[in-house]
Parts: C-alpha cells; structure tokens; sequence
C-alpha cells in the first residue's frame, strides 16, 4: 500500500550560480575590447608596462645587489610589471564583466593607489642610491632607471586619478 505524495510546505527552486554561468563550458569566447587601449587609462596602462620593464631591466643587467636598496627597487618594479600586465589581459579580454562578483573599481582604485605609492617610494630611492662615485660602471644604467621609475610613478597617479573618479560615481549610485 502506498502512500500519497505529501506536499512539502516549502518550494525548493534551484538555480545556477552566476559563478558557474560565467563559467560555463558552453561560452568558450572571450570579448576583445579594441577600444580600451585607445583611452587614456589604456594608453597609461601600456606606458606603465613599457616604462616598468625598462625599470627593473636597467637595474636588473647591472650588479645591483651590492645596493640593498634596489631589491626594493626591483621588488616594487617587478611586482607592479607582472600585476599591470596582468590587468592590461583583463581589461583587453573584458575578463571583468565575467566575474561580477569582484568589485572592480575599488580592486582598481586599491591597485593604482598602492602602485602609485610604493612606486613613488622605490623611485625616491633609487634616486638617492645612484651615486658615481658608488660604482661608476652602473651609474649610466641606474641613473636611467630613476628617471623611469619617476615617469612611471606618475603613470600609476594619472591612473589612480581615473580609478577614483570611476570609483566615486560607481558609489555615488
């Protein structure tokens, strides 16, 4: 004898996450955005790489460790280089508006103000390491990568700038 069927007092409704529709094996291609690199935040972006690689490679090619002042230099160089890069594909591939969870404009603002920051610092010192009379065979090279790391730190502020203007009227909504 079977019983009947009893109704639940409650609806149980499934749903995807929004995690795993924008993961979804089915929508395999990824937007390009031509455009962004034609804005100035874009064009900021791909100085702050060019201007970064050229920082830490004129450290990099020298004997820079008998100056512990430019492992900061290069800890602050290269860290921010692979992050820009990595924000640069993001923005390209529009990898964001996949990944709505993640607030980008404080993730951007937080990511501008630090790099403008500790640049700003790495570039003070490198620019009071350099000395001729240190080591005159690195001086061309590390003197260039204190000019660098100057334009770059003014890069990240330009940056930092467009981070919080969108910031602010994202949050003013």
């Amino acid at each position: 004898m079977e019983e009947p069927q009893r109704a639940r007092p409650h609806t149980v409704t499934t749903t995807t996450s929004s995690f795993a529709e924008n993961f979804s094996t089915t929508s395999s291609s990824f937007a390009y955005d031509r455009e962004f690199l034609r804005t100035l935040p874009g064009l900021l972006i791909v100085a702050e790489i060019i201007l970064g690689l050229l920082v830490w490679t004129l450290i990099a090619g020298t004997e820079y460790f008998r100056v512990p002042a430019f492992g900061w230099v290069m800890f602050v160089a290269v860290f921010y280089w692979v992050l820009t890069v990595f924000f640069l594909i993001l923005y390209i591939t529009m990898t964001y508006t996949r990944i709505p969870q993640v607030p980008w404009t404080t993730v951007g603002l937080c990511f501008n103000g630090s790099a403008f920051v500790l640049y700003l610092s790495a570039a003070i010192v490198d620019a009071s390491s350099v000395s001729p009379e240190r080591d005159s065979h690195n001086f061309n090279s590390w003197a260039a990568s204190s000019f660098f790391a100057f334009l770059v730190t003014i890069c990240y502020a330009g940056n930092t700038y467009f981070s919080f203007i969108a910031w602010r009227s994202r949050t003013a909504q």
